[in-house]
């Protein structure tokens, strides 16, 4: 099982010199990869009032390829979108930004994609929030054949591409697209189509419900799911560690192939405090 970090981007203020040394205190720290999330826009909430988002205007996140093409010239961990909001981009140019990170990074990318939840955004970006579950399945089949293919024709639904390509294609073909998951919808078409999922749930019944879902749907599309990976989602409480310990322990039990460190919301001030916090998990992890 690896071990990775969620990047606290919005608590390690916005300057370039904190992003190295959190991406280069990681990578020294012995942990496998970076997970970031993804808004381009953020609501202002006196015009969208009550506003019931996690985030809104005032929250700092940088744009994800990006920061990614920055975080691959300091360090070699692997790095992974958590996800790109994908029914609110453009297919084709998310394909090409895919494929340039996974260059950069030497092949160690993951295309993590999701359908999001901010209607804002959406209506800022162009795009229809109401039918992106439906429009996420075909991306995700055009974004595979761009990203293997130097000449791709497809004609579906909501997506038109006719004889052209992406050049240089990635370093990793297949590219692995894994994806957010939480409604029977969502965890069904993850079954069906994504190389990984994200869960919503900590082990537990909730997981077993939201596996099994997984698991019906991927048998349905003839996969085998025992190759479709699981990356679980732990939050360290800096007080006790061992609940941590415990905590890696249920998501080793409950099948995870990766888990992801989280120390947003913890009360933490600047990238010392974040990395303090990680360096304690590290050594309880045993990680070097």
């Amino acid at each position: 099982m690896k071990i990775g970090v969620i990047f606290p981007q919005t608590e390690i203020g916005e300057g370039r010199e904190g992003l190295r040394r959190y991406a280069s205190g990681v990578e020294s720290l012995g942990f496998a990869h970076i997970l970031a999330y993804d808004h381009v826009l953020g609501a202002d909430p006196e015009v969208h009032s009550p506003w019931p988002g996690a985030y809104d205007i005032d929250t700092t996140f940088h744009e994800v390829f990006v920061l990614f093409g920055h975080l691959s010239a300091i360090c070699s961990l692997e790095l992974v979108s958590g996800i790109i909001i994908l029914p609110q981009r453009q297919t084709a140019l998310v394909a090409k930004q895919a494929a340039e990170v996974d260059i950069l990074t030497g092949g160690h990318f993951r295309l993590g994609v999701g359908l999001g939840w901010n209607s804002v955004e959406y209506e800022a970006l162009g795009k229809d929030f109401h039918t992106r579950g439906r429009r996420l399945s075909e991306q995700v089949q055009l974004i595979r054949k761009l990203t293997n293919e130097r000449s791709v024709s497809f004609k579906g639904v909501h997506e038109t591409v006719t004889g052209a390509g992406i050049s240089p294609l990635p370093v990793q073909r297949p590219l692995p697209i894994w994806f957010g998951a939480n409604t029977p919808p969502a965890l069904r078409r993850a079954g069906r189509v994504a190389d990984g999922w994200f869960p919503q749930a900590q082990p537990g019944a909730g997981l077993e419900e939201a596996k099994a879902i997984v698991t019906e749907a991927a048998r349905g599309a003839r996969r085998d799911p025992t190759t479709i990976g699981m990356e679980g989602r732990l939050t360290i409480d800096p007080a006790n560690l061992d609940q941590l310990a415990e905590g890696l322990e249920a998501w080793e039990r409950a099948g995870a192939t990766h888990v992801t460190l989280n120390t947003m919301r913890l009360g933490l001030d600047g990238v010392e405090a974040h990395l303090e916090v990680l360096g304690a998990a590290a050594k309880l992890c045993d990680l070097r």
